[in-house]
């Protein structure tokens, strides 16, 4: 059975992968799963100077999902390069770093650093934050915006670049078929989508931040829906997210024409789950009598 997939250059042994921001460096996961079993993984989302993220409370429950407003803590760059890549450069799988920034010079800047780590072999260029007051989704949300910050760091980086793209915006498929023209070899949709929670005894909102990222299953039909758009309308890879919570889930992203899919949420429910999905592929895959992984990409049949 091959379950091996391409995004770019960069190869997976199968096409699970886990989404920036939920599963940390790797490390964290290593006692509950073995991190071979996944295609790979993207790491916490990392700026060129370090990030002391959004004031607490940042997290809160919502039916079926959940609200984030971290704000992409992270020590900076150079703290990654220097002190936590020694410890995941010889993980067992591929490594992804998602790359963030609040202006197109920092983009570019910290994916130049990147570009130096031998054993990273793509960056997940994240256009589409919700949950920073400067860039992040700014970039995401215009087509102009889009295509001068991928084209920039496309010009100064080598490697395989993933860009993640934000579904709150009016027609996804024209910032993705932007990115594409600009030089990203693959993008991956959808990062969470605006939301808020109201404390209604406090008469406040529950968030610091007001608003913040909706993620979990609550969102998987808009952002499966946005993935079979897109996946008509490129010609480079589709990385599928929102929502996947189970093997099915997966798979249908897959026949919707993602090339590859990220658990996020439900990493948080059970540390095991990505490895579960994994395992799940493998066994929809020989009910149904498919040698190939990329039998089910696209297949979903219409009419």
């Amino acid at each position: 059975m091959n379950t091996s997939v391409n995004i770019g250059s960069l190869r997976l042994s199968n096409p699970v992968l886990t989404a920036s921001g939920t599963f940390g460096y790797g490390l964290e996961y290593t006692d509950f799963i073995s991190l071979e079993r996944l295609g790979g993984i993207i790491v916490k989302g990392t700026t060129l100077h370090p990030r002391q993220g959004n004031p607490y409370p940042r997290m809160a429950e919502t039916p079926s999902g959940m609200l984030n407003a971290v704000g992409l803590q992270n020590p900076g760059v150079e703290y990654f390069a220097t002190q936590t890549y020694p410890k995941i450069k010889d993980l067992p799988t591929q490594v992804i770093v998602n790359v963030s920034g609040s202006a197109v010079d920092d983009y570019v800047a910290c994916a130049e650093r990147i570009a130096q780590l031998e054993n990273i072999p793509a960056i997940e260029l994240n256009i589409s934050c919700p949950n920073v007051r400067q860039g992040g989704m700014a970039f995401g949300t215009s087509v102009r915006a889009a295509s001068e910050v991928v084209r920039a760091v496309r010009q100064a980086y080598g490697k395989v670049l993933i860009v993640k793209l934000s579904p709150n915006v009016t027609d996804i498929v024209e910032i993705a078929c932007a990115a594409e023209q600009a030089g990203a070899d693959a993008v991956s949709l959808v990062n969470t989508f605006l939301g808020m929670a109201v404390d209604a005894e406090r008469q406040r909102p529950i968030l610091s931040t007001v608003t913040g990222g909706l993620s979990g299953p609550c969102i998987k039909p808009i952002a499966l829906r946005m993935v079979w758009q897109v996946a008509r309308a490129v010609h480079i890879p589709v990385i599928g997210l929102g929502g996947i919570m189970t093997a099915t889930d997966a798979v249908e992203f897959l026949l919707a024409g993602a090339t590859a899919v990220q658990i996020g949420t439900a990493n948080f429910v059970d540390p095991r789950r990505s490895v579960d999905i994994a395992q799940g592929i493998e066994d929809h895959m020989t009910r149904h009598h498919i040698d190939d992984i990329n039998q089910l990409i696209g297949a979903l049949k219409i009419g």
